[in-house]
């Protein structure tokens, strides 16, 4: 689909669900006795979270997260499983940001930086190493990026052992704080981001990382959400993977052609499985709709009784799998007495989609394939 013979390095598949547990393990690992026995702090909304607390419980330190009240549920569970002191404060990612750092400095703890930290950094590098050892012969790698630590990581990796080696960052359009810092050749701060890949949304990249992107990077490019979505879709449905939005970014890379890579050896490392289960379901849906597997159709009919059902036998003599009827009287549109049927079916194909409209329209009855 892509052009390239793609590799795929599945962070998905890693402890707590994403690559963020190699830095967090690494840092944690090389603090003094001292600063163990402190206990150490971080916020976070998702993967870096579970990444800390996983981390410190393995290594017998206390950790203490602090997260957004916004926060889904089951990742706070899944933080406080690990075994952390989840503290759910503020609206935003950084009002739980100033909690944090207002809670190290009075418990003299050690704070975890997601992404610009040294440690951390080479901690990420470790899927470098990995990629080159199962895949010698790759061309180019590609990364999704957000304050900058996988990519950093990576690339230092990739390029001390095979300077040859293509290493192109990914960024979501609507939080492309990477690519304007590169553009600018300076760090620049993005006044807002929008973007379903929350785990990449970072509004200004790391000083740390971005110093090491400049220097080992070939190329930042960004996707949309139309296509991340996309992408996570044909994953479950084609590779029965199941991905978060930021982490399927560097597949979507190569899959929409944002960067030449046709007939080369392309590792996109997939970063992540933490996915929203309610943008899963909205991912799922639309995926099926742009595949012709569903759709929804609009028709009015009279307001009585028996209309609804001569409709319905339509459907069952042509087989259609119905899962939802919605109906509206109240619309401006909508004649007194009559009433606005939504119908959404599981189709066949988009053939089927067509015979229905035909068999509607022989019976008299109204209808419009809703958009």
């Amino acid at each position: 689909m892509s052009g390239a013979n793609i590799f795929m390095k599945l962070e998905n598949m890693q402890t707590t669900g994403a690559f963020k547990v190699r830095g967090a393990y690494n840092k944690l690992a090389n603090l003094s006795p001292e600063e163990r026995a402190k206990g150490v702090v971080a916020a976070s909304a998702g993967n870096h979270a579970q990444g800390v607390a996983f981390s410190a419980t393995k290594l017998g330190i206390q950790s203490t997260i602090f997260m957004p009240i916004f926060t889904p549920p089951l990742k706070v569970l899944a933080t406080k499983g690990y075994g952390a002191n989840v503290v759910l404060t503020g609206e935003s990612f950084d009002d739980s940001f100033l909690a944090s750092q207002e809670y190290t400095k009075q418990h003299d703890a050690s704070y975890i930086h997601p992404f610009n930290d040294p440690l951390i950094i080479a901690g990420q590098g470790t899927i470098g190493l990995e990629i080159y050892e199962q895949q010698p012969d790759v061309d180019a790698v590609i990364v999704p990026i957000g304050g900058g630590g996988l990519i950093a990581g990576i690339a230092m990796a990739i390029k001390e052992m095979n300077p040859k080696v293509r290493v192109i960052g990914v960024n979501a359009a609507g939080a492309a704080s990477m690519v304007a810092s590169r553009n600018a050749n300076e760090i620049v701060s993005l006044p807002s981001v929008s973007t379903i890949a929350d785990g990449i949304a970072v509004k200004t990249p790391g000083t740390l990382t971005f110093d090491i992107i400049q220097k080992y990077v070939d190329d930042i490019v960004s996707v949309t959400d139309t296509e991340i979505a996309h992408t996570a879709y044909l994953l479950l449905q084609r590779g029965k993977l199941l991905a978060e939005p930021a982490g399927v970014t560097s597949v979507a890379a190569a899959l929409f052609n944002k960067v030449d890579l046709k007939g080369k050896n392309v590792v996109p490392v997939v970063s992540g499985g933490n996915i929203n289960m309610r943008l899963l379901e909205q991912i799922i849906e639309k995926g099926m709709v742009e595949e012709g597997l569903r759709a929804s159709i609009r028709l009015i009919i009279p307001d009585q009784s028996g209309e609804l059902k001569r409709v319905l036998s339509i459907f069952e003599g042509l087989k259609v799998n119905i899962y939802d009827i919605k109906h509206e009287r109240s619309l401006s549109r909508v004649e007194v007495g009559k009433s606005l049927v939504t119908i959404s079916m599981n189709l066949q194909d988009q053939k089927q989609l067509d015979t229905i409209m035909t068999m509607l329209q022989e019976h008299g009855i109204n209808c419009e394939v809703a958009s």
